[in-house]
């Protein structure tokens, strides 16, 4: 029986990159070209929803989403959600409308063909190097007078698979501060369970997530970052005991 079982789990895999790679093959020159210029980056965006849900429709995975408010349109905002699996980028994209630009390591810029886009629409970050850091907050000010959003996972990497939240860096928040954008807390409940970074696992089955409240930056200063850090770290953390009950 677990023969079987690692046969299925090896297949899921390399479906999982089959599903990742065919959109993007078959869609290369309009892709290609809605990224030619910054302004297009709508464009790009919407396309990149659709590659989303075919990578979580293919999987089998029956995603639903519950909003307790929902982002107005050609507003900006700050996304934050937990972060424990690939699948974490497919169901942002399918959750949020809005135009976002992902905050994201650089390392997965070397995936083959997925990285070529991601490096160009995404604002890379080389966590350990503070000018890297520094350069993530111009371009996400430049982004941000853009008129588009920011997307980060707080917890500034995956964390080991034990951890059920990690505790998060103050980067998406100083952030928000700064702009006076609000901060949208978003709980993924079974990313981890359905297709983690362990290779022999994941199944289909049900997707949860929520988008929460929105938390106001209006009348924040720089002092209270870490403060805005706990409460958006609990709101998820309190979520996802809810989830597990």
């Amino acid at each position: 029986m677990k023969v079987f079982k690692y046969i299925f789990w090896t297949l899921y895999r390399i479906w999982f990159y089959i599903l990742v790679a065919l959109p993007i093959l078959i869609l290369f020159p309009i892709l290609l070209l809605s990224i030619l210029k910054e302004s297009w980056y709508p464009f790009f965006f919407k396309l990149a929803r659709v590659w989303a849900k075919f990578i979580l429709i293919g999987m089998g995975f029956k995603y639903s989403i519950v909003r307790e408010q929902i982002p107005e349109k050609g507003k900006s905002y700050m996304f934050i959600a937990n972060h424990t699996s690939m699948t974490d980028i497919m169901l942002m994209l399918t959750a949020v409308k809005n135009p976002f630009v992902f905050v994201g390591k650089k390392e997965l810029a070397k995936i083959p063909l997925f990285g070529f886009f991601y490096k160009r629409t995404c604002i890379l970050v080389d966590r350990s190097s503070a000018k890297s850091r520094q350069a993530v907050f111009l371009r996400a000010q430049r982004r941000l007078k853009q008129g588009l959003s920011i997307c980060i996972f707080p917890e500034g990497g995956v964390p080991d698979e034990d951890i059920v939240l990690d505790e998060f860096k103050d980067g998406a928040f100083r952030l928000a501060i700064n702009h006076k954008i609000p901060i949208v807390p978003l709980t993924f409940a079974d990313n981890k369970k359905r297709f983690s970074y362990t290779f022999f696992s994941g199944s289909p089955g049900k997707m949860r997530a929520k988008i929460h409240e929105f938390i106001s930056t209006d009348n924040l200063t720089i002092e209270s970052t870490r403060n805005l850090n706990t409460s958006s770290r609990a709101i998820i953390l309190n979520q996802l005991h809810e989830f597990n009950k």
